[in-house]
């Protein structure tokens, strides 16, 4: 059973255990679509659609959006960024399953269509595509006056990759032994933001985003704005370089929530929190908003941003093939999904 839960989150206006209830809720609709070909229940980090015609192919699917991150970039007026962010999202999840982006739409919808500002944000969904290795095939911009403030606007994305049946990764390749490897992230990519907001209060001030914050050699907006690590090539080279049973995208919910999604029933993950190579923006956060350690580790990825599971004997080949790579933790026989001790 899911131990996810953060208190904090929940008091910054996000209850991730809602989304729980959602996904189970949804579950009997969803079912109404399939079509006969085997795929894989929601709640993984991509929809997989068999075409068995073409050599036991699978696509697998992926979409998500910005979130409040999109605050900051109107708060500092700027706008070429987050769509690496929305790129990153997607890509990152498909890319869990072992899949390659193939290509990617977005979908923008503002309060009124400033061309630069969209050509700003197509410059960014663009190199987030060619960082990912997809082609960016068509999207769609809706113009809604009086739903959203004219400065304002929503961004959303859609991947689709493909992968060899046999090849797809997941949590039944998971064994007891299996090293846990860790991809840092550039910060706090794109989930968390609600919080952010509120611990640094920059809903009713945002010229807090101007201060200089000495630990990370930059404004605390610069940070915060850093765009989400894209990490299909890094995955793709340790998959071909070792053997990896599964990945997970460490993203809303942080480690409690997501890294059990690749966990088999009987099996846990154990880490040392001192072999967590902890982002400083992290703790710039926690100190500010007094935030429970749990709980951070409940809602963001605090430097973490994808976690292999490897075998252990091909852990080294791993580490190789990314070099910022390193050793997180290990996957041993456990009622409780993730220790952090």
């Amino acid at each position: 059973m899911m131990k996810s839960y953060s208190e904090s989150y929940r008091e910054s206006g996000v209850d991730i255990t809602a989304g729980y209830r959602a996904v189970e809720l949804m579950k009997e609709h969803v079912n109404r679509t399939k079509t006969g070909l085997p795929t894989d229940d929601i709640g993984g980090f991509g929809g997989l659609y068999d075409i068995s015609g073409e050599k036991g192919s699978v696509l697998v699917s992926g979409t998500d959006g910005v979130g409040t991150k999109l605050k900051i970039a109107f708060a500092l007026d700027k706008h070429d960024t987050v769509g690496i962010d929305c790129v990153a999202m997607c890509v990152n999840d498909i890319v869990c399953l072992g899949a390659k982006p193939l290509l990617f739409l977005d979908y923008i919808a503002c309060g009124r269509n400033i061309p630069e500002r969209i050509a700003d944000i197509v410059k960014g969904v663009a190199d987030g595509c060619v960082e990912a290795g997809c082609a960016l095939v068509g999207g769609e911009t809706a113009e809604m006056p009086g739903f959203y403030p004219e400065n304002e606007y929503d961004l959303a994305g859609f991947s689709v990759g493909i992968a060899e049946k046999e090849r797809i990764l997941g949590r039944d390749r998971v064994r007891e032994g299996d090293a846990v490897i860790a991809f840092p992230s550039s910060g706090v990519h794109s989930n968390g933001f609600s919080l952010v907001r509120r611990v640094f209060g920059i809903d009713s001030d945002p010229g807090v985003l101007g201060r200089r914050i000495d630990d990370l050699g930059m404004t605390l907006g610069e940070a915060l704005l850093a765009p989400t690590r894209i990490y299909v090539k890094d995955a793709m080279a340790a998959i071909s370089a070792s053997s990896v049973h599964a990945i997970c995208h460490i993203t809303g919910g942080g480690f409690y929530e997501n890294i059990p999604r690749v966990l088999p029933e009987g099996l846990g993950v154990s880490i040392r929190k001192s072999d967590v190579r902890v982002h400083p923006i992290f703790h710039v956060i926690q100190n500010e908003g007094n935030i429970p350690e749990r709980d951070m580790f409940n809602t963001f990825n605090m430097g973490v941003g994808m976690a292999l599971i490897v075998s252990s004997d091909t852990a080294d080949s791993a580490l190789d093939a990314v070099p910022d790579s390193y050793i997180l933790g290990e996957i041993v026989k456990s009622d409780d999904e993730v220790r952090i001790w």
